[in-house]
């Protein structure tokens, strides 16, 4: 009998994400023909369309699964925008009857809001792991390519997909199916989960310093209680002046410039992807003065941190919102 996937594709989903997923099973098949089956599904049972404007059409909507099917939740910006109690429910009612659950880049907060996840390790893309971490902070969150954990699979994404759906065909039918496959996708290798996400400072940055290198990790480390320049340059044991002089030589900025600007890049990421107020975004992010973190996000962004975020805003109370003096 064919393994059966079901995916739930919610509007806005990462397009590449749900390829990336789809694909290895499709070209399994080339292989070994009848491993994999699968349906696509829709909240409505209508077309749903991507983050990138892509419309796919689906198979019908949240109804009953075969026996063994694995439902993979497919989601990218705003996951949960579209999320209601009548999700929470099918969702609670498929894990009941035992198929196992796997969240695809931000799928993993879907599951997250309907409990579905608690006493399993968890992943997701990356620029949602700190709104993640803010809204479910007893979860534990590893930040790998993907996770596989006693019927919980899920995966941060993009090209990741691609790994997890190589681990799970290994899984079932032998690392020579596996490979066939990734030769098919013109991949070098099979990366393993514990993999980064990420590039490295060294790459994301362009630098070669290893005592730069250090203080840009320091700093990313510690973005809700921002470290002094005295006490990041004593860290790798120079001045602060030798400090300065290596940020305006590599990066043609200051180390408090630079800092500032790596702490209102996570605040944004904060706001679009959490649903924490305006107010936990400032503080998370090691801001003590509101009115000084809107006019710094401002600056940077040439709008508000309420205007980045239109559509939550408007479930703060009024007293929340004269509390962060957002004007």
């Amino acid at each position: 009998m064919p393994q059966s996937f079901a995916f739930l594709l919610l509007p806005g989903f990462s397009a590449l994400g749900f390829i990336a997923t789809l694909e290895p099973l499709r070209v399994a098949n080339r292989f070994r023909p009848g491993s994999y089956d699968w349906r696509i599904l829709g909240r409505d049972g209508a077309a749903v369309t991507a983050s990138n404007g892509m419309s796919v059409n689906v198979d019908g909507g949240p109804d009953a699964l075969e026996a063994g099917t694995t439902l993979f939740v497919v989601a990218g910006f705003e996951p949960l925008a579209h999320y209601d109690e009548g999700l929470t429910r099918w969702l609670r009612q498929v894990a009941r009857h035992g198929h196992p659950l796997g969240g695809i880049d931000t799928g993993a907060m879907v599951l997250a809001r309907a409990g579905l996840l608690e006493g399993h390790r968890v992943t997701l893309h990356w620029e949602a792991v700190a709104a993640f971490r803010e809204a479910w902070p007893q979860l534990e969150v590893t930040g790998e390519l993907f996770e596989i954990d006693r019927g919980r699979i899920t995966c941060a994404g993009g090209t990741a997909s691609l790994d997890l759906l190589l681990e799970l065909i290994g899984r079932s039918h032998g690392s020579e199916l596996a490979v066939q496959v990734s030769e098919q996708f013109v991949l070098g290798r099979i990366r393993p989960p514990r993999e980064h996400q990420r590039l490295q400072v060294a790459q994301r940055y362009g630098i070669a310093n290893r005592k730069l290198i250090r203080v840009v990790e320091r700093m990313e480390r510690h973005t809700e209680t921002p470290l002094g320049t005295l006490e990041l340059a004593a860290g790798i044991q120079v001045t602060r002046r030798q400090l300065e002089r290596l940020f305006r030589l590599h990066l043609q900025t200051t180390p408090s410039t630079f800092y500032l600007q790596l702490r209102l890049d996570q605040a944004r990421q904060l706001l679009q992807q959490g649903e924490a107020s305006v107010l936990d975004v400032a503080l998370a992010c090691g801001f003590e003065s509101a009115s000084y973190f809107s006019r710094c996000y401002r600056q940077r962004f040439g709008l508000s941190p309420r205007e980045d975020r239109p559509r939550r805003e408007g479930r703060l109370s009024a007293g929340e919102l004269a509390a962060v003096a957002d004007r």
